[in-house]
């Protein structure tokens, strides 16, 4: 294939597609470029068809740090484990792509995309998955496309949409709004808002709706100019017969559905599906295993939709805007900075919450100029959250997609750096799961930051709706379980405050989902959130006014940056003499802020002795200070660590004193007033409630002097007369 490219500009910026030049064996290729950044994305297609009940697709974001200029960091200087920021880029190609293939395709499909170059302006992720969509077209894969994403901004000030807003546009955007799917519908929606209501929210996604199109017929002019010879794949149909026989169990399978208890009615539909598959013969089962296990999981779908359709009814019978019973805690968990634990139905989440140090911060090793984050939020869903025996291991990209969805809720909520410098870390233990636990784990993780004291601007819930929808048949639903999200068409999540929308993901598998139903959902999830925070609530309903007895106390200070080499000491000597007496944490920044961390009052004694180190005397002020040296005209005295006074030995006591060892000695403390400072900087003290001078201090002086013809009987040394 020659050399073809597509560029077109949209809303101010420019793109390029371009594909047979690189990578030319596998099943299609595509360069995708805005700006200087530059990716190559792959799709390769088996020839043959798997024997799966699943379609094989899997998406890899492959970070080269070749890309921004960099050398990875670390021992062996080889990219290893793809990053969060990787991971999520994966998953969010992944999830619009996988609904545009054919229902029974089992090939596999492959995509890689790989970072060439990034300019560290235009954000790679979004422009990923338009070369995806191209290079499964250019492959002539059984897919529905094109297929777009589009990032949505709006600028603080003036109220205008960005499209894909660079990294640097993006700082100054109170929405960040990553939509996809087709000219038709929207497959996949992620969201995080500075509290936008849910009116701003339809706006920008219907805007971004729009955009999609734009970006579609942009690839269609690519695919017309390419011209991929159309292929025909392999596409699994149900055998008729087999679907015929399962049918007339819809009422039996109707009737298991109805049970509150996801294992006692799950048992019900594993017995009944058994009851089911005993009524074909074992040849038949050999020959149609997989049409018979499919249409069981297909008449399961139908008693379910059609219950919820056509008698408003649930599975667990609730009603379609009903919420699961919902308990909250706080303190759950002892010694621990702040815990959570948030209960709805059978879906149970404990989030923990530690405190640190700001030089605790996250740092990141990406393509991505953003440097660390200080707010970070993990999420764990072990095997035994379902009931199911499993391996423990590395997070897999479901978990890390969850915890960046509850940590995306709860970022804008977090206090800033000035008005609270800590670093914050939460976990959050799926302990139950029956749907929405990312949800779940939204609300714990807000306990958790009330019960640990953190100051947050409000409080945030979360609830996932979702969507079954058969023609002109609609039903939204709030709260959904786990068998509502497998077997229906929509997962949306919302997250907010009272005043407005902080996150919010979609994954969608309608066709002709419209903004208004999307309407419909926002207003329903309004009204749920709602309810869910009262009942967070009734457990706290502000942060604690005090932080646990086992946080940290964080100090803040400010030193003249000209002082940060006195407080540091040669080879860090003074610093790390400070943390060893006070048994307080030292984190000095380059400007000169200082933040101390203890947990008794070693901060406290650290803080002075810093501010000790960094004070410049002034004349008129008192100290008390030990003697550190002795000469013969007087004494110095510390005043503060590294700086001492000369006390001279006229102004010792009141008198005469013949030595300065007949009044002071060294260590001894002496109270003392700075009476001068001169252009050098030494420093003159007079001593504060002097002594009387002892007599023989001046005796021992004039007898040491006494047969002296020079000097005077007093001691003195006469005036020479000219």
């Amino acid at each position: 294939m020659a050399k073809i490219t597509e560029t077109f500009e949209l809303y101010g910026k420019s793109y390029t597609l371009e594909t047979g030049e690189l990578a030319k064996q596998a099943s299609g290729a595509v360069v995708v470029r805005s700006g200087d950044t530059m990716l190559l994305v792959t799709a390769v297609i088996s020839k043959e068809q798997k024997d799966y009940d699943f379609f094989p697709l899997t998406v890899d974001f492959v970070e080269r740090m070749y890309a921004v200029g960099r050398i990875p960091g670390g021992y062996l200087k080889r990219e290893s484990r793809p990053s969060d920021k990787g991971t999520l880029t994966a998953r969010m190609i992944d999830r619009p792509i996988r609904p545009g293939f054919a229902d029974g395709f089992r090939n596999e499909v492959h995509i890689v995309v790989t970072t060439l170059a990034c300019d560290q302006e235009v954000q790679p992720d979004v422009i990923s998955v338009m070369g995806a969509s191209a290079a499964l077209m250019v492959a002539s894969a059984p897919f529905d496309g094109p297929c777009a994403c589009v990032r949505i901004g709006r600028d603080r000030d003036t109220r205008e949409f960005i499209v894909n807003p660079t990294f640097q546009e993006e700082e100054n955007s109170d929405l960040e709004l990553t939509i996809a799917g087709t000219a038709d519908y929207i497959s996949m929606v992620e969201a995080g808002a500075d509290e936008i209501t849910e009116e701003d929210m339809l706006a920008a996604m219907a805007f971004g709706q729009k955009v999609i199109g734009e970006f579609c017929a942009a690839q269609q002019r690519f695919l017309d100019a390419v011209a991929p010879e159309p292929k025909e794949w392999v596409i699994a149909t149900p055998e008729p017969q087999v679907e015929a026989r399962i049918a007339p169990y819809f009422d039996e399978m109707t009737a298991a559905l109805k049970d509150a208890d996801k294992h006692s009615r799950m048992d019900k539909v594993a017995a009944l599906m058994d009851r089911i598959k005993a009524t074909f013969t074992p040849e038949e089962q050999s020959v149609w295993s997989k049409d018979i296990a499919a249409q069981l999981k297909a008449l399961e779908k139908k008693a379910m939709r059609t219950m919820v359709l056509e008698t408003g009814e649930r599975a667990d019978g609730r009603a379609t805007n009903q919420i699961r019973p919902i308990s909250a805690s706080v303190g759950y968990v002892p010694r621990a900075h702040g815990s959570g634990l948030f209960t709805r139905g059978q879906t149970q989440v404990l989030s923990v919450l530690t405190l640190g140090m700001l030089n605790e911060w996250q740092r990141f090793d990406t393509i991505d100029p953003m440097e660390g984050k200080r707010y970070i939020h993990h999420y764990n869903f072990p095997p035994y959250c379902t009931g199911e025996v499993g391996r423990l291991g590395s997070p897999k990209r479901r978990e890390i997609g969850h915890g960046a969805l509850a940590e995306r809720a709860l970022r804008p909520m977090i206090p800033s750096e000035e008005e609270f410098p800590y670093t914050i870390r939460i976990v959050s233990e799926v302990l139950e799961s029956n749907g929405s636990s990312s949800m779940a784990s939204t609300c714990g993780s807000t306990l958790a930051l009330m019960d640990a004291g953190v100051p947050i601007k409000r409080p945030v819930s979360g609830i996932a709706m979702g969507l079954i929808k058969e023609g002109d048949q609609i039903a939204i639903l709030s709260d959904i379980q786990g068998l509502e999200d497998f077997l229906g068409d929509m997962d949306f999540k919302v997250c907010g405050t009272e005043l407005g929308i902080t996150a919010l993901q979609m994954d969608n598998k309608a066709k002709g989902l419209s903004v208004d139903i999307l309407a419909r959902a926002l207003a329903q999830a309004k009204e749920g959130r709602a309810f869910i925070l009262s009942k967070m609530f009734e457990a706290i309903e502000a942060p604690r006014e005090e932080l646990s007895q086992y946080a940290p106390r964080i100090i803040t200070m400010h030193i003249p940056v000209d002082k940060i080499r006195e407080v540091i000491g040669s080879g860090g000597k003074v610093i790390r003499g400070i943390q060893d007496d006070t048994g307080a944490t030292i984190d000095i920044q380059e400007d000169g802020t200082i933040f101390i961390a203890s947990r008794d009052l070693g901060g406290e004694e650290a803080k002075k002795r810093i501010e000790a180190i960094v004070k410049v005397p002034e004349v008129g002020e008192e100290y008390y200070g030990p003697v550190v040296s002795i000469q013969p005209f007087g004494a110095f005295i510390e005043l503060l660590p590294g700086k001492d006074g000369l006390l001279h030995i006229s102004r010792m006591a009141n008198g005469r004193v013949g030595k300065v060892e007949d009044v002071l000695n060294l260590g001894d403390e002496v109270h003392v007033k700075i009476l001068e400072i001169d252009e050098k900087g030494k420093i003159s003290l007079d001593r504060l409630e002097k002594p009387d001078a002892p007599a023989s201090s001046a005796s021992d002086k004039g007898n040491k002097n006494s047969g002296n013809g020079n000097k005077n009987n007093d001691g003195r040394t006469p005036r020479r007369k000219h």
